[in-house]
């Protein structure tokens, strides 16, 4: 299992970029590679896509209330659905999509639960809006290999996450990054289980 993660306010421009580099490595890694990436806008759709494209097997993660989708705010809802239309397994993580420390914990627990992580990163330190360059030493200190993506021409819009509540903590809390419960995206009706 590869995790995805990356700034979140990535321009346009440069989300073209990253899909192609992406989907270049998972056809590297012989197309047969499975994903997993939390579902919202930006990085994760261009992560979604290119996976797809490439032959790889996607899963997405949902925020959860209990055993139960989460409300999505507004801004992440459109890429969900095209997340979920590409997936071929989803679950749900319980965490709130607007609490920073929240989002970190769910990102810990992804990391926790892969082989690998590939990381769309400036190599610019964390802030209190951007945990990357902490998912990014997460992932190493497990002893996870770590590909960093960052194309040629690659720029961030550094206004676009002041939607985020900086509550909680890094580390996350409470009941940020709990196993994954649900059903299939496609209608197997199996267990979701995010695979080691």
């Amino acid at each position: 299992m590869i995790a995805a993660v990356g700034h979140a306010d990535l321009c346009p421009d440069t989300l073209e970029l990253v899909e192609s580099e992406v989907r270049a490595r998972v056809e590297r890694w012989a197309g047969n590679a499975t994903a997993v990436v939390r579902a919202g806008a930006g990085l994760p759709v261009a992560f979604g896509r290119a996976v797809h494209e490439a032959g790889g097997r996607l899963v997405v993660l949902l925020a959860a209330e209990g055993a139960v989708p989460a409300p999505l705010p507004q801004r992440d809802r459109t890429a969900a659905g095209e997340l979920l239309v590409l997936a071929d397994r989803a679950g749900l993580v319980e965490f709130d999509p607007d609490d920073r420390g929240a989002c970190i914990g769910a990102d810990e627990w992804m990391i926790r639960t892969s082989r690998r992580l590939l990381a769309v990163w400036d190599g610019s330190p964390s802030d209190g809006r951007d945990a990357t360059a902490h998912l990014v030493a997460y992932a190493r200190a497990r002893g996870l290999p770590v590909d960093v993506v960052w194309p040629e021409g690659a720029t961030r819009d550094r206004g676009s996450l002041r939607h985020l509540r900086a509550v909680g903590s890094a580390g996350g809390g409470g009941s940020a990054g709990r196993a994954p419960v649900g059903t299939a995206a496609r209608g197997d009706g199996g267990d979701v289980r995010h695979p080691a």
